[in-house]
């Protein structure tokens, strides 16, 4: 398989610069002891686009595809495999990588790129964890998720949740307690779920039209 490359539409290029922010993300949530690197396989001499950590592996912006990527895409095309494939291997120092290779696929289902991690084995658990314990990092405050089994269990412990807040704020009046709680439900995203009206006024107590009411006020 050739070095050569091929040619992108302004949709791929689009799909491809959206996962900038994937590479950036994953580098901040993974830590050092991870490199990153999106492809593009418009230019194969040029393919890195972006890259976190690539000290690994002394590669920066602009460098080549490898041959082991170009192989790894390969055996993903020709086995028909889910679209990606993990492996061990090695960098330039013949330190161990873990790695995994995964397609980025643009229009009419096409091979556009390539998301790849490597994992520097030699990483000492102590740079790992101290990774996972930094507060300095660009990060929230604790904060707890919801996992559910369906939407309307979401909707139900998210407007409980709402309800009890509302409810334990003194400062708002009895007569808008409602209003309040579905402009807070409507700040979350809540009413982009199907059904989201119908079972938050059951919830309440009150009509749909109700809260149809206060979902128009607020826009």
């Amino acid at each position: 398989m050739g070095k050569t490359g091929i040619t992108l539409t302004e949709t791929d290029r689009q799909i491809l610069q959206s996962y900038r922010n994937v590479v950036a993300g994953l580098e901040n949530y993974l830590g050092e002891g991870y490199e990153i690197v999106l492809h593009s396989l418009e230019s194969m001499e040029h393919s890195v686009i972006a890259i976190a950590n690539g000290h690994h592996t002394g590669r920066q912006e602009g460098s080549p595809i490898t041959d082991l990527a170009l192989h790894m895409l390969h055996s993903i095309e020709e086995e028909e495999q889910t679209g990606f494939i993990s492996y061990f291997s090695k960098n330039r120092k013949g330190e161990p990588l873990r790695s995994s290779t995964i397609v980025i696929y643009g229009e009419n289902h096409r091979a556009i790129g390539l998301l790849c991690f490597n994992f520097y084995l030699n990483t000492s658990v102590y740079t790992v964890v101290a990774n996972l314990m930094d507060e300095s990092k660009n990060t929230p405050p604790m904060i707890t998720e919801t996992f559910v089994d369906n939407a309307e269990d979401l909707l139900s412990r998210v407007v409980e949740q709402v309800r009890q807040d509302v409810n334990n704020d003194g400062r708002i009046l009895s007569s808008l307690k409602n209003k309040e709680i579905i402009r807070r439900c409507h700040a979350q995203g809540v009413f982009q779920i199907k059904n989201a009206v119908s079972r938050v006024a059951q919830l309440l107590g009150i009509s749909k039209n109700t809260v149809y009411l206060h979902l128009r006020a607020l826009q």
